[in-house]
C-alpha cells in the first residue's frame, strides 16, 4: 500500500471542490480524487444557475429576506448574510474564470448578463450559462484544474474512509480502485466536496447521486450531521419510469410555466399567492397531492404559451432532450413528478468548512453550513459551493506550515480481509433501502410511516450483517469490498435520516409530518452522532 502525501486532500470534484483546488493550489500541493464519469455529478447537472445580488435593481437585504422565509424559520442568519454577502464576489471570479454565462441581449439592460427569477425570489438574481450552468461551470473549472502543474487528479479510486491519528486529527482517507486494491492517500487538511444523499432515494434528479457517504465518513470520525431530515424534492424531474432521471429547471417556471393537474386546471394559485413560484417545499406537495388524487402519476407542466422562439432561446437543453425522450415541448405539455434532489443538511461546519473533527473540512451539498434552514431557495446551492469553498481556501492558506503525516500516524488502518458478497445481492439491498426511503420518508410523512422504515432498515442491516464476514479488529467493524462498504454507509445514513425525522415534532419546511402539522416556536437545528444511531436505535 503506497502513501501519497499532500497538503490538501479535496474528495468530491464538483464545483465545490474544483473551486477550493484551484484556489489554494498556487500555494499548497493538492489532491483532487473525483470520479471517471465526472457527468454523474449533481454539479454538472444543475441547470437553473447561481442566485446572487448582481443587478443595481437588486439588494442584499432582499436576498437575505427570500432565504430567510424559503428556509422556513431554521436558517442560521449569520451564515445566510455571509453567503448573501460574499455572493457577488464569487461570480466575478467566474467570470474572471471564463465561465459563459449568458448575455442579456437588451442593450439598455442594467447587467451585462441575463438574470431570471426563480421560486422563492422576489427578484431576478439568477446568473446563467443558457439551461446548462454547472456544465458550462464544471467545464470551465476542470479545463484549469487539469492544466494546473500543483494539482494531482486521481480518478481510479472510491474513497472508503478518512483517517485519523492518535491526537484525533483527520489526515487523509483510504480508498480501492477497481481490481479492489487499496491505497491511503495522506494529508495534512482533508476536504470533503462528496455531495449529498439524494441517492438514498428511489427517483432523483442526476444519474447517479451520492447517497451520503462523504457524511458517514465524517461522521466515523466523530463529527456531527445536522438537519438530515431535510431533503428537498424538486417539484419537477422529467416523469419517464422506463427512462434516465432528467430534471425539468425551476427556470422552466420562473419564465412563465404554468402547472397543470390531470383535468388541465392550474392549481398552484388556489394554493399559494405566489403559484408557481412558491419555495420548492409548497410546490412539491402541491404536487404530490395532485398525483395522489389523480391516475397518471404526474402532472402536467405546460410553457406552451411562451412560443417556440423563446423556449429554444431560453431552454435549448431541455428543449433538445425532451425531443430525444419523444416530447415536444413547444406542442405539449411535460409530464413532470418530484423526485429528491438535494439535501439541506449535511456534516456541520462553521464558515470556514471546518468540522468537528480537526483538519477535516466540508463544503458543498455534503455540508450543512445553516444557510438552507429546512428549505433550500433555488440556485443557492452553487452559491453556497462557491462562497464556502473560497472561504475554506482562504482559511487553509492562513494555517501555519506544519510536518506531513506519516502512514505510522494512523490510529485503527482499515482491515481489508479477504472475502466478498454477490453484486446483484448488494444491487438488490441498496434498491430495498431506497424503496423503503421513498415510501415511508418522502414528501409526507407520519409517526407510523417513520416507524415502518426504521423497522425495514433495521432488518435490513441484520441482514447485511449476516453476509460480511467479520473482521480482525472489532473497532473498525468494516467489509471487504468497496460496494459493500458503500452500502453499510448508505444504510446507516438512512437510518439517521428516519432517526432525525423521528425526533422533529413538527412540520417545518421540507419536513412534514401528518401527525405534527403545526410549528414549534422554539425549533433548532438538529444535530445527531453516529454514537446516537447505537444508544438510540431507530424503532
Amino acid at each position: 500500500m503506497s502513501t501519497p502525501t499532500s497538503d490538501v486532500l479535496i474528495i468530491g470534484g464538483g464545483v465545490a471542490g474544483l473551486t477550493l483546488a484551484l484556489e489554494v493550489a498556487d500555494h499548497l500541493s493538492v489532491t483532487l480524487v473525483r470520479p471517471a464519469m465526472d457527468d454523474q455529478g449533481a454539479s454538472r447537472w444543475a441547470q437553473g444557475g447561481i442566485a446572487a445580488v448582481l443587478s443595481p435593481d437588486d439588494d442584499l437585504e432582499a436576498h437575505v429576506r427570500d432565504t430567510l422565509i424559503a428556509g422556513d424559520g431554521l436558517c442560521d442568519e449569520a451564515a445566510v448574510r455571509y453567503t448573501v454577502t460574499h455572493g457577488p464576489a464569487a461570480i466575478q471570479w467566474l467570470i474572471d474564470n471564463g465561465v459563459p454565462f449568458t448575455p442579456d441581449p437588451d442593450p439598455a439592460a442594467r447587467y451585462p448578463f441575463h438574470l431570471t427569477r426563480e421560486g422563492g425570489h422576489n427578484a431576478r438574481r439568477i446568473i446563467h450559462a443558457d439551461d446548462a450552468t454547472g456544465r458550462a461551470v464544471v467545464d470551465t473549472l476542470l479545463n484549469k484544474v487539469s492544466a494546473h502543474p500543483n494539482i494531482i487528479q486521481r480518478n481510479d479510486l472510491t474513497i472508503l474512509n478518512l483517517l485519523s491519528n492518535d491526537a484525533g486529527q483527520c489526515i487523509g482517507a483510504t480508498g480501492a480502485d477497481a481490481q479492489q486494491h487499496y491505497q491511503t492517500l495522506l494529508a495534512r487538511h482533508t476536504v470533503l466536496a462528496t455531495g449529498g444523499s439524494s441517492g438514498l432515494y428511489r427517483h432523483t434528479t442526476t444519474p447517479s447521486p451520492s447517497s451520503g457517504e462523504g457524511m458517514i465518513m465524517a461522521a466515523e470520525l466523530g463529527a456531527v450531521l445536522m438537519n438530515l431530515e431535510f431533503q428537498q424534492f424538486h417539484p419537477t424531474c422529467l416523469f419517464d419510469p422506463e427512462g434516465p432521471a432528467f430534471l425539468i429547471s425551476e427556470a422552466v417556471r420562473g419564465e412563465g410555466g404554468y402547472l397543470l393537474n390531470e383535468a388541465g386546471h392550474r392549481f398552484m394559485p388556489d394554493i399559494d399567492p405566489r403559484a408557481e413560484l412558491a419555495p420548492r417545499d409548497v410546490v412539491a406537495r402541491a404536487i404530490d397531492a395532485q398525483i395522489q388524487q389523480g391516475r397518471h402519476g404526474h402532472v402536467w407542466l405546460d410553457i406552451r404559451h411562451l412560443g417556440k422562439e423563446a423556449i429554444a432561446h431560453h431552454f435549448p437543453t431541455i428543449l433538445a432532450h425532451c425531443a430525444t425522450r419523444g416530447l415536444d415541448i413547444t406542442q405539449q405539455p411535460i409530464p413532470v413528478v418530484p423526485a429528491a434532489h438535494y439535501s439541506c443538511g449535511g456534516v456541520a461546519t462553521d464558515h470556514k468548512g471546518a468540522t468537528h473533527v480537526a483538519n477535516l473540512y466540508a463544503i458543498g451539498e455534503t455540508a450543512c453550513t445553516g444557510l438552507h434552514g429546512a428549505n433550500r431557495m433555488a440556485s443557492n446551492s452553487l452559491l453556497e459551493c462557491l462562497v464556502y469553498a473560497r472561504s475554506c481556501a482562504k482559511h487553509l492558506l492562513a494555517q501555519p506550515a506544519v510536518g506531513q503525516p506519516c502512514a505510522s500516524d494512523i490510529v485503527v488502518p482499515p482491515n481489508h480481509a479477504a472475502g466478498s458478497v454477490d453484486i446483484n445481492t448488494l444491487d438488490a439491498m441498496r434498491n430495498e433501502i431506497r424503496e423503503v426511503m421513498s415510501h415511508y420518508v418522502s414528501i409526507v410523512r407520519s409517526t407510523q410511516s417513520l416507524n415502518t422504515a426504521g423497522k425495514k432498515l433495521n432488518d435490513i442491516d441484520v441482514k447485511l450483517k449476516t453476509l460480511l464476514h467479520a473482521t480482525n479488529d472489532k473497532r473498525v467493524e468494516q467489509p471487504t469490498q468497496p460496494e459493500s462498504h458503500r452500502l453499510k454507509q448508505c444504510l446507516k445514513l438512512a437510518q439517521l435520516t428516519v432517526l432525525a425525522a423521528q425526533n422533529r415534532h413538527e412540520s417545518r419546511g421540507l419536513h412534514y409530518s401528518t401527525d405534527w402539522p403545526k410549528q414549534l416556536s422554539n425549533a433548532t437545528a438538529s444535530r445527531l452522532t453516529l454514537q446516537q444511531l447505537t444508544t438510540s436505535p431507530v424503532a
